[in-house]
């Protein structure tokens, strides 16, 4: 197997470190926090005369049963490991709420092990009802990865079937580029190609120090040559809406307008949603979609 450059895959190690800025926001939150809370909220007794209000470090250290000297370094700065159940010892002992929580974790670097164990809260009822109803439009929910996490049966029919890959697999960068059968299905593929290399890159920088996207992109310069050029050429762009074609192998070309419909406060999660670009288009999605009942 052909193997990207060293030099890429240089630029890969260093992505899971926080830098010095990121370690002072961690610290900067970290005492803000603190600085919020009195120890009567946590059950711990107001003793002696404080200069400044909340807790001081050392109950917090207690609060987390951690070290006293390490959580001041942790404060501090310093470069020092952090596991994810220290960090979920500390957002517990400083009553975070879900958002602090989670920015805690993303200055950390770490996933959050309770989190990692939820279902994903974006494909609601709701969203799932709005995918159904809108056969028969494909439509496909993805995250700010390009993971595909929910998609409605027309889309699935589309693609040749959704099922037939493991759920690490689905993935819509992973598929461009290491399976034949979706490179044959996007008949655009070098522009489709390029333009989910360069957002995927803008995404990166804004998760710089998270496994799973650090672990996408090892992956994908591991295995694809193809990918590994794209990406050092260190092209940037945003999400858009446009034009696109797929070949499907039941009913033949299909030519959509496609636009993004987001399903959070800020961009990550977001609807696909494919609409016919002309009437041959719109019968021929039409047959794919009874294919199916």
């Amino acid at each position: 197997m052909t193997t990207a450059p060293a030099s890429t895959l240089q630029l890969v190690a260093p992505l899971g470190r926080p830098d010095d800025l990121r370690r002072r926001e961690l610290g900067a939150f970290l005492r803000s926090r603190r600085e919020r809370i009195s120890p009567e909220q946590v059950g711990l007794p107001a003793v002696g005369r404080r200069r400044t209000p909340g807790l001081r470090r050392e109950e917090v250290a207690q609060l987390a049963a951690v070290g006293v000297t390490w959580y001041t370094w942790l404060e501090q700065a310093r470069d020092i490991q952090v596991s994810g159940q220290v960090l979920d010892a500390i957002a517990r002992g400083l009553l975070l709420d879900q958002v602090e929580r989670q920015h805690l974790f993303a200055l950390a670097g770490v996933p959050d092990p309770v989190s990692a164990t939820r279902e994903c809260p974006v494909v609601t009822p709701a969203v799932r009802a709005i995918l159904d109803q809108l056969a028969p439009m494909p439509a496909v929910v993805v995250n700010a990865r390009f993971d595909i996490i929910g998609w409605n049966e027309v889309y699935s029919r589309l693609c040749g079937g959704l099922e037939r890959f493991e759920a690490d697999q689905r993935n819509l960068l992973w598929l461009a580029f290491t399976d034949p059968a979706w490179r044959e299905l996007l008949v655009d593929w070098d522009q489709a190609a390029r333009h989910m290399t360069a957002k995927f890159r803008v995404t990166l920088a804004e998760h710089v120090a998270e496994p799973a996207y650090k672990s996408l992109l090892k992956r994908l310069l591991l295995a694809s040559p193809e990918f590994a050029e794209a990406w050092e050429r260190h092209d940037v762009t945003g999400t858009s809406e446009g034009t696109k074609r797929f070949l499907n192998s039941e009913v033949g070309l299909l030519n959509f307008e496609y636009t993004n419909l987001w399903l959070g406060p800020r961009p990550g999660y977001r609807m696909i949603t494919y609409i016919p670009a002309d009437p041959v288009t719109k019968a021929r999605v039409e047959q794919l979609a009874a294919m199916g009942q």
